[in-house]
């Protein structure tokens, strides 16, 4: 089987794409997209030789225009998964249509739990015990997709948004990773009444066993 080829989008700092460049994964990275030119992941990309396209949202008069031109930028790359790894925009619901089964997104919280921004803060607000992530599928609906894997970590006494988000991040990495690996490897697909994981349809997300592979 030729490698996947993977489109990842993301509007800053680009950790979570350059835990996919490491890793050691049987896809072809055929481009790092940003609607922002100032993202520290376009200058990520280019250190790992891969193709970094920015267009900036703020010269188009309204998001349809924008998402429009910046998904075709996206399609001539040819990719078969779109990875959305802290890309901060609501898109279009015609253009990601297009995408369906063909997007995920990482978010920073136990979906449905606490869609859109400041996730760890609201959680630690709820009094929660328990935060993490999810990676879904994206569709029309903000962070509304179907949840195929997911992590967990303790809420600690004394916890902050800041110190949350700096224990959060590498299991996010390690999620990522694992569920980009499934879904390379024929794992993971999108059916017609939700996830699929080697052909069965899950129940709830999968989860991450010691050995940081997906488990159901």
């Amino acid at each position: 089987m030729r490698p996947l080829r993977v489109a990842v989008l993301a509007s800053g700092r680009g950790s979570n794409f350059e835990a996919i460049a490491k890793a050691n994964l049987p896809i072809e990275l055929v481009g790092l997209f940003s609607d922002k030119p100032s993202a520290r992941a376009l200058e990520l990309a280019r250190a790992y030789d891969i193709p970094a396209v920015a267009l900036d949202a703020k010269k188009y008069t309204d998001r349809k225009t924008f998402d429009r031109e910046f998904f075709a930028r996206v399609a001539e790359a040819k990719p078969d998964l779109l990875v959305l790894a802290g890309f901060m925009r609501v898109i279009d619901d015609g253009v990601i249509a297009q995408w369906h089964g063909r997007a995920i997104n990482i978010h920073p919280s136990l979906l449905p739990k606490y869609t859109g921004l400041r996730t760890h803060q609201r959680a630690i607000d709820a009094r929660d015990v328990v935060h993490g992530a999810s990676v879904h599928f994206v569709t029309a609906e903000l962070d509304g997709g179907p949840v195929i894997a997911q992590v967990e970590l303790d809420i600690r006494d004394g916890d902050t948004a800041e110190s949350l988000a700096e224990r959060s991040l590498p299991m996010e990495h390690r999620l990522l990773v694992a569920t980009v690996d499934g879904v390379a490897r024929g794992r993971i697909a999108l059916g017609a009444h939700g996830v699929l994981f080697d052909g069965a349809p899950l129940n709830r997300p999968l989860r991450l066993d010691a050995e940081r592979k997906l488990v159901a």
